[in-house]
């Protein structure tokens, strides 16, 4: 007496976990704001880059520009596109932020020696040497949350997969 594989095999279940957890709550729960992913995430990050000016304004950086100046201490030159990729931000948000950063003296914009289209944004030296001052910036940043390590890398994990889960194409 032989069964098929698939009979013996478990059926799945026709609704995810997290399905399963949202249809448990009540109705009442599901439009609770204190419930609400987007609440938290919103909250939690504008807090979050609020820790961050205090740290950032000796390095004369905004919260946005020390994002780019990341990308360009990571590998520079890159281009416009390249940093908006990098960054998820459009070009026409990027452009101001690139321009307030040549006028400090941190980058130069220049034509692509590849593509005339395209800018390549590349570190001057003193964009560069802001480099040294800005490694204090993520140690300060932990002690003011006054969360473990551990826990901010899995958080960050985590955020990762939502990030990768809502930028997911089709």
């Amino acid at each position: 007496m032989t069964r098929s594989a698939t009979s013996r095999t478990t059926p799945r279940p026709t609704t995810r976990p997290a399905e399963t957890a949202v249809s448990s709550m009540s109705p009442d729960d599901l439009l609770k704001l204190d419930q609400q992913v987007c609440f938290a995430l919103a909250v939690a990050a504008r807090n979050v880059i609020g820790l961050y000016r205090p740290v950032l304004d000796p390095l004369g950086l905004t919260h946005p520009q020390y994002l780019v100046m990341l990308a360009l201490w990571e590998r520079s030159p890159l281009t416009v596109r390249e940093i908006g990729r990098l960054l998820s931000l459009e070009p026409a948000t990027l452009s101001p932020l690139l321009k307030r950063l040549e006028a400090a003296g941190l980058i130069r914009r220049d034509r692509h020696p590849d593509d005339e289209r395209a800018l390549a944004i590349t570190l001057t030296p003193r964009g560069r040497q802001l480099r040294e001052q800005a490694l204090d910036v993520p140690p300060q940043i932990v002690e003011r949350l006054g969360v473990r390590v551990e826990d901010l890398q899995a958080l960050h994990a985590s955020l990762s997969r939502i990030i990768a889960a809502t930028t997911a194409t089709d």
